[in-house]
This record gives structure tokens, sequence and C-alpha cells, in this order.
């Protein structure tokens, strides 16, 4: 999907975007703050201009992937079966315009066109254990950060949030940096250490088979820690430097790979700290941000009206917009769960008002099943009756509006990276208010892993030398 580049923008031009964006995230806040599964009860058909109704209603999912997403096939050229309300057509040109893109500005090599599930960017070793997204992520960032030390000088990564500490490992004994991982889950923590003891035994192995090849840096282990980091207070075992040694002076780079609502806050708060020199941080699972304290965080989001981002809109920007419109590419009968559970939803109101939006746990293979066999295992699900008499009449009407309730959540998927743009951008100006540098890049494939756009932040200008960040290793 085409976007604006978030690199290099001015400081005006970073506030007047922040502007733009709190201004067309109002004007449409009925869309983005919808809940799909409420599509019949509140009637959100209803409330599109009667034009965009017109010009969306009988669109099949690939129409609309082509039509309102704006994904085309190669070579493809979109063909409207109407002419389509300017309102309409200005929504769709807006969202393209103001949102950050997530296309990486140069060819990645197809890492994964033998394999798809083995890159052949990752040694042997290093892909153990790890999906191929995951690997995808590691080397993407790991060699991003590896040049960012290089650049600014830096002592020691900090790996913040590390899980099983797949990052953090490849840092390490892949690419020669001196790594401490903070992890709050003692058990993830202890999967980790067993996972670097059986890596360090394979690259043993590896190295006695191929005497010849000479190591290219030196090898650490991670340094694992147990510690949770709080939102709002400096950890001190952060900034510990793990060489003790009298003359050295830690200088720290903080990272964190998707690192969960308020800890990706968290990295920004630290990077204040002298000790630390740079940051590198992907950020996830924005409606898990703490209101307030998460967002807003810049002086200048904070002043513009209508900047409140409630938590159905943080929770819509975590959705894969590439993903989704493949999936109306292929037009499978997997689309229907939005219209079924909306047409559950009804039911449930029906027996029992005042409860709404309950999770309903996950229901196997819905595409093959008929919509009352959906609402009865979804009423077992939520503690209601099974065998609550249904209207079928009414149901099999809701299921006629399938392409509706599709063409409903594409707009709001639509719009859902301007979201995501407007809580990056506002992380931008908070670096930038307190004198520091900061871009966001394009880091991984979208299409792997949709929350790809890496916040990188440094305490000088790296001035031409920051164009290496955003170049594909050889």
């Amino acid at each position: 999907m085409p976007g604006v580049s978030a690199r290099g923008l001015s400081l005006e031009q970073r506030r007047q975007l922040a502007v733009n964006l709190t201004r067309v995230l109002a004007r449409y806040r009925s869309i983005v703050d919808a809940y799909i599964i409420e599509f019949f009860t509140d009637n959100l058909w209803g409330t599109l201009p009667c034009s965009w109704q017109e010009a969306l209603d009988g669109l099949n999912p690939p129409q609309l992937a082509m039509q309102l997403l704006g994904m085309p096939g190669e070579g493809e050229v979109v063909r409207y079966r109407s002419v389509w309300p300017l309102s309409l057509l200005a929504l769709k040109s807006t969202a393209c315009a103001l949102a950050f893109t997530r296309t990486p500005g140069f060819q990645t090599p197809s890492e994964f066109l033998e394999n798809p599930s083995q890159s052949s960017r990752l040694t042997a070793p290093f892909r153990k254990h790890v999906r191929a997204k995951k690997q995808h992520e590691i080397r993407r960032l790991g060699e991003l950060v590896k040049k960012l030390s290089d650049l600014t000088g830096c002592t020691q990564v900090v790996d913040i949030g590390s899980g099983q500490g797949h990052l953090s490992r490849f840092m390490s004994l892949g690419l020669g940096l001196l790594v401490k991982s903070i992890e709050g889950d003692q058990r993830l923590v202890q999967r980790a250490q067993r996972l670097d003891q059986e890596l360090l035994q394979a690259l043993e192995k590896e190295e006695k088979r191929h005497p010849q090849v000479v190591r290219a840096s030196p090898r650490y282990s991670p340094h694992h820690v147990v510690r949770w980091v709080e939102p709002t207070a400096l950890c001190e075992e952060l900034l510990l430097p793990l060489d003790t040694s009298p003359q050295s002076r830690a200088r720290l780079l903080l990272t964190g790979l998707h690192a969960c609502g308020d800890l990706s806050v968290t990295l920004l708060r630290h990077f204040s700290c002298p000790q630390v020199v740079a940051l590198a941080s992907v950020g996830c699972c924005y409606m898990k941000l703490s209101d307030p304290g998460g967002y807003p965080l810049s002086q200048w989001v904070a002043g513009l009206p209508g900047h409140e981002l409630p938590y159905r809109l943080r929770e819509g920007a975590c959705h894969a917009l590439e993903e989704y419109a493949e999936r109306l590419q292929k037009s499978g009968p997997g689309l229907r769960t939005h219209c079924y559970r909306a047409a559950l939803e009804t039911v449930i109101r029906g027996a029992q008002p005042e409860l709404r939006r309950p999770g309903v746990q996950g229901i196997p293979r819905v595409h093959e099943l008929k919509i009352e066999e959906y609402v009865r295992q979804g009423l077992r699900r939520v503690g209601l009756d099974p065998q609550l008499p249904l209207n079928l009449a009414a149901l099999q009407a809701h299921q006629a509006q399938e392409n509706r309730v599709v063409a409903f959540f594409s707009l709001a998927l639509l719009l859902a990276p301007l979201v995501e743009t407007l809580i990056l951008l506002d992380r931008l100006l908070y670096v930038q208010e307190q004198g520091f540098y900061a871009e966001l890049l394009p880091i991984f494939s979208p299409a792997l892993s949709p929350r790809n756009l890496v916040l990188v932040a440094t305490k000088r200008p790296l001035g031409e030398a920051f164009s290496l960040l955003e170049m594909e290793d050889s």
C-alpha cells in the first residue's frame, strides 16, 4: 500500500502530518471506532452515506481488495463498475497519502524462495526452534542493530522483553555483540538459557566440521536477567555495564522486537539516560498502552484537538492490512467469520440484552458450518442455552449480507494504518522534543511482519551514515 515515507521529514512536516491525521480520524471516527460484531445490532451499514452504500454494495472480495484497498495484481488496472462518489475516493486517497509506508525502500532477496520455513540468510543453527516470521525479524533487526552499534560506538546492547532470546542469541552468538537480555517471565529466561547452550554446542560442531572457516567476530553468550521493566521508573539493572573493568564506560543501545504496549514507551523513557546512546525499537499491541501515559507522549500531539485514541482504534491499528487484502483476493470462505459473529451477537442480545460483545472462544472450521450451527456453538461458549429457539429466516438474511460486512471491515482497515502512523509519529516528536534525533524505517517485509516500522533514535545526528541502516546486506 502506498504512503508517505517517514524518513527525512522536517519537524514542521511531522507536526503538520499529526494535525492532518487527527482531523481525518475525527471525521471518520464512526468507522474506525465501530466493532464489526455489532454490524447488525448497531446497523453499521446504515451509518455509511447512501452514495457509499451504492458504490460498495455488491462488490465481491477481490474487487474490494483492488478498488478500495488499492492492491491490484501486478499489471492490473482498477476498473470501477460504477462512478464512485468523490467523498469515498477522497477517503481512499487520503488514507493512502497520510499513512507511513510499510514497504521497504530496497529489494529484499527472497530468503524463503527455496524453503518457505527456512531462511537462506541464516545458518541452520540459528533457524532451529524459530519460525519463518521470527527468522526474518531477528536477522533484519539484528543486522540493523549491529550497524547502529558500530555507528554510535555502542559497548553493550540491551534487549528488552527478550522472551526466549532468539534476537539476543543472533546478536551475540551470530554478530559478536555484547548483549544483556531482560525478560520478566522466569520460565522464558530458563528456556532462553537452554537454547543458548544448545546453539553453542551446534556452533562448536559446525566449527569442527569446517575448521578452515575463520570466525569473523568474537563469540559472547547473552547475559540473561529476570526483571520486570516498569514503564514509569528507570530500571537500574538495565543500565549496569557487563564489562566491569575500571576504565570501561557503558554506551548502551536499547532494542526491543515487538515490545508489547507500554514496553515500547519504557524504552523511549530510558533513552534519556546518559548511558544510552541509541535505540532501535519495533512496537506492537497498541491497545495495551496505558491511558494516560502510553499515548500521547509528545507535547505537540497532546495539544491537538481530537488526538484521543480509544481502545478500539488502537486495537484496530494492530490488524494486518496486507494479509487481509490477500485473503480478499483469494475470496476464501473464511471471510464469513465476521458475518457469523455479528449474527451471533444479535441472538446473544436477544437472549440476554446486558451481555454485550462477550469473547467467544475459537470455533473450529467455521467456514464449514451452517450459520445456525455456528450460532448454537457460540451460545454454548458464552454460557447461554444452545437450544434457544432461533429465527432461521433472520439468520439467513444476515448471511446474505456477508459482502457488506466484509466491505465495512475493509473500510475500517483502510483507516487503521492512520492510527498506527499517529502513534509512531507521536513517538518521533517526543524524542525530538527531548533534543534528540529519531527516524522510522520499514525494516521487515509487511507480508511476513505487519508491525514492521523500527524507530531508530540517536543522541547525535548520523547524517548520511543513516542510509547504511536501510541497506540490505549482501
